[in-house]
């Protein structure tokens, strides 16, 4: 069974240190949200968010509270964060102007942030503002240059999100994102949309620099946004490579490919890059501290995908907000790969015949194995012996500040991309 692992990629070092990295894919549905509702959390992960601030409460129970009740984002903050992105996609428009770029262009480009940054759940980037909120000493309050600049870097994250969904879209032959037509598919577009999302990720830097630059942890998360998009880049080649769409081959849905793809493709940027920006913003300066955060992201990036995989097959539609099509969509998921350790001879041959097929037909007899090898339990079993790895870790830690990871837990509410 897949247990939780950490792979040796602590911060400075080089991102191909652990080998081979990734994570499924999360392509969404015309006009569905993967936003879970926190009642359809298995259980386990309810606890998280209620048992993570634990001994927080014991040294401040009233300043715990009022920390994580900030972070369940009210709407002015979020509507604080939305402010930011107008300034800075003026910015962004305005120095292109200034260095002689030709009208044609920056239309384009205003359109194109427009239309691809904004209108996500922007939980990567709110987290930043958040785990900053989580680390202030004795629940000082952030003054406004220092809250803008994590307002800056939370989007910076969001431009690299929007980038590699742009990326991610065309190659797995998507056709909707957020409910509207994927960038590529615009008739003005299609592969123009190769080179936007390169503009997209070139104008983090230019953020970064003209609102970090000077500052003492510019440096650092210049190297942070250069490790992960190189780890995300590596996750995705290992998801392209193990399920490229049109083939199915089941001799690479391994726990070694799967548990690469899910640490690289989604706990890197989805989890360790906010908490570890908020911690440089923070001053915080102790590579032992970034080591433990990295421990506890790729982790938590393991726990939530894997929660996310058996939810596809699982979960409730009606309150998950999407239809799992991952059985179809030919994913390397986690029960796909228990399904194949757990399997006769004879029930492989119905996987090979049936997975990765998109007949609904095919995908019931699929659906109707996992049922007779229970995968359900051993979810389940899972789940448990993770959550008590997760809190056996988090509790012992003594490096971190206890807000930290709850802030990010509330926030990013297990809902990934």
């Amino acid at each position: 069974m897949v247990r939780l692992t950490v792979v040796d990629s602590s911060a400075g070092a080089s991102p191909w240190a652990a080998g081979p990295p990734g994570q499924p894919r999360s392509r969404e549905t015309a006009g569905a949200s993967n936003r879970r509702t926190r009642d359809e959390r298995p259980r386990a992960s309810r606890r998280l968010v209620q048992e993570m601030p634990r001994r927080a409460r014991a040294r401040s129970r009233v300043r715990t509270r009022v920390l994580l009740a900030d972070t369940f984002s009210p709407r002015d903050q979020n509507q604080a964060f939305l402010e930011v992105f107008q300034q800075l996609r003026k910015e962004l428009v305005d120095d292109e102007k200034a260095d002689g770029q030709v009208k044609i262009a920056t239309d384009w480009i205003d359109k194109m942030v427009e239309y691809n940054v904004p209108h996500g759940k922007l939980n990567r980037g709110l987290a930043v503002v958040d785990g900053m909120r989580a680390l202030a000493k004795d629940g000082t309050e952030i003054d406004a240059k220092l809250m803008f600049q994590a307002q800056v870097v939370g989007w910076c994250i969001e431009w690299l999100q929007a980038a590699f969904l742009v990326w991610d879209d065309i190659m797995d032959e998507s056709v909707t994102r957020r409910g509207q037509p994927c960038w590529y598919k615009h008739d003005e577009v299609k592969m123009n949309a190769i080179n936007d999302g390169l503009v997209l990720e070139c104008q983090i830097y230019s953020m970064l620099k003209k609102h970090l630059k000077g500052t003492p942890c510019y440096a650092d998360l210049l190297e942070m946004f250069h490790d992960v998009t190189h780890q995300t880049a590596h996750g995705q080649l290992i998801d392209l490579i193990t399920a490229p769409i049109g083939v199915v081959d089941l001799s690479k849905y391994t726990e070694e490919a799967y548990m690469r793809i899910v640490t690289y493709k989604t706990a890197f940027y989805t989890f360790y890059l906010p908490a570890a920006s908020a911690m440089r913003l923070s001053g915080i300066t102790d590579e032992a501290s970034y080591a433990k955060a990295n421990e506890i992201c790729q982790l938590l990036g393991q726990f939530f995908q894997i929660q996310d995989d058996y939810l596809d097959c699982y979960g409730d539609p009606a309150v998950i907000g999407k239809i799992g099509t991952d059985i179809m969509d030919n994913k390397c998921g986690w029960l796909v790969v228990q399904a194949l350790l757990k399997c006769t001879d004879e029930q492989r041959k119905i996987i090979e015949e049936n997975y990765g097929r998109a007949d609904a037909e095919c995908e019931k007899k699929i659906k109707a194995l996992y049922v007779d090898l229970d995968l359900e339990a051993t979810y389940k079993k899972y789940e448990e012996e993770s959550y008590a790895d997760l809190r056996s870790i988090m509790e012992s830690q003594k490096v971190l500040p206890e807000g930290l990871f709850g802030a990010m837990l509330a926030k990013i509410d297990f809902a990934l991309n």
